[in-house]
């Protein structure tokens, strides 16, 4: 297999402008089927604003600035609790019957507390009640051995816990995070078509924000003026917009945010920009050209190539993470993470893509395909991450019916990619990217593209 670089334009596939919405049906059903696989008197499920995602995909609220619970109930009760800010805001949620009830204590330091200050009162007047068991879901779970104290935590704040424990006794207190969570059986691993729809939305407009900064790079730019070229429209985000450089003095941190620094020839560079559905990320060198660094990329390549070739309904995790690994190894590399993970509403949800993972592959499954690799010298980095969605034939002829324009999207890139990039990809597998395995290595001559011959 031969890696080279090619003249290559990356054709304008369409983004979608409006946002797919999700059936109210769809909530509805979520909620029912979260409460029904916990079995408990109520399931309450913590959001904040950097862990918005659990309580997004059951609700299509988001809480903003402070804090807010979801509590489900039998008899279908709804209620989200939250504080001042978002009393205003929670009619955004697409979930029917929601009542609103409010908690001053969630609410910033200093605002009113006059009306609800005590969460553990309203927690009783909302119908819990002592010993009623309750399922707690937080933004992430402990696996076996993680955890060696007297009585099981939680990943929420100690102040819910300590409220809802206050009501009903932390006895009857259970983590149901997996129930939405866990990389095969949790509710969010396997998405629906309308899903897909609302993912594509944010996903390809993140891919062209990326190319927009790395085709649109000048020498003389500082990083700010590259970031700058992202063309942000608003779009919610699901995490902070990355864009670092460096020389040979040091690494380049690709976590961090754009600063003032303007990059040299010959530095490296990477920058993501994330939004609700994927995240897309590319790295390479300020140059039109460099024998050795071309060398190493074309080895990364050939691991994001294994990742595609392999990856495939009904495949193992374990599978697919030994393939990009032994590949990857070939060139004296290896992935700094999971070689790809469970995505959504927030960038990383579970990853059944581990070392000796059993867990198989199943349509409707959300993937970032985030291969970094290293070891890289300082002044070098490389990355090509973008999202893609499983689906098998019925959910494809799904898509095709309730969201054609996205299908032949998702066609028309599976083909270039195949007769461009020179790597075939499956049908079950839906590029969701705008720029989907375009790699190009060297940032001033950003039209020539990484394939394989």
């Amino acid at each position: 297999m031969t890696i080279g670089l090619r003249d290559i334009e990356i054709p304008d596939f369409g983004l979608p402008v409006e946002r797919p919405a999700i059936p109210a049906e769809t909530y509805e059903a979520r909620c029912a089927e979260a409460f029904r696989r916990v079995g408990v008197d109520w399931l309450a499920v913590y959001a904040d604003r950097e862990h918005a995602a659990n309580v997004a995909f059951l609700t299509g609220f988001d809480p903003r600035f402070e804090e807010a619970i979801l509590l489900l109930g039998s008899g279908g009760r709804r209620i989200v609790i939250t504080g001042n800010e978002n009393l205003g805001y929670t009619p955004v949620a697409g979930l029917p019957g929601l009542e609103t009830v409010l908690a001053q204590s969630l609410s910033l330091m200093a605002q009113d507390r006059t009306l609800k200050p005590d969460l553990i009162g309203v927690l009783r007047e909302a119908g819990l009640r002592a010993g009623d068991s309750v399922g707690l879901v937080g933004w992430k779970y402990l696996e076996a051995g993680e955890w060696a104290g007297p009585r099981a935590t939680f990943f929420v704040p100690a102040f819910i816990v300590d409220a809802i424990s206050a009501v009903v006794g932390r006895e009857v207190l259970s983590d149901a995070t997996a129930v939405l969570m866990h990389p095969a059986d949790g509710l969010r691993a396997v998405v629906d078509a309308d899903q897909i729809a609302e993912a594509e939305w944010g996903a390809a407009r993140s891919a062209a924000a990326v190319w927009r900064i790395v085709s649109g790079f000048r020498l003389g730019d500082s990083e700010l003026q590259a970031a700058s070229r992202m063309g942000y429209a608003g779009e919610p985000m699901s995490c902070h917009p990355m864009l670092a450089s460096s020389d040979r003095s040091g690494p380049v941190i690709g976590l961090r945010s754009a600063t003032a620094r303007v990059p040299g020839r010959g530095d490296g560079v990477t920058t993501a920009v994330g939004y609700w559905g994927g995240l897309t990320a590319r790295g390479g060198l300020l140059a039109e050209h460099d024998d050795a660094f071309l060398a190493v990329a074309s080895a990364y390549f050939l691991g994001l190539a294994a990742w595609y070739e392999t990856a495939a309904l009904g495949v193992e995790g374990g599978a697919v993470n030994e393939a990009v690994i032994s590949t990857l190894a070939r060139g004296g590399l290896r992935p700094a993470l999971n070689p790809g993970h469970l995505v959504g509403l927030d960038e990383w949800v579970h990853s059944p893509i581990r070392p000796g993972s059993m867990e198989r592959i199943v349509s409707g499954m959300p993937f970032q395909v985030d291969i970094i690799p290293v070891p890289m010298p300082d002044g070098w980095t490389l990355n090509c991450e973008d999202p893609v969605t499983f689906a098998d034939a019925g959910l494809r002829a799904t898509l095709a019916e309730r969201h054609p324009a996205l299908a032949s999207r998702c066609e028309v890139r599976r083909r270039f990619v195949e007769d461009r990039i020179g790597i075939a990809v499956r049908d079950d597998i839906l590029l969701l990217s705008a720029i989907p395995l375009c790699l190009a290595p060297f940032w001033l001559a950003s039209g020539r593209l990484l394939s394989r011959a």
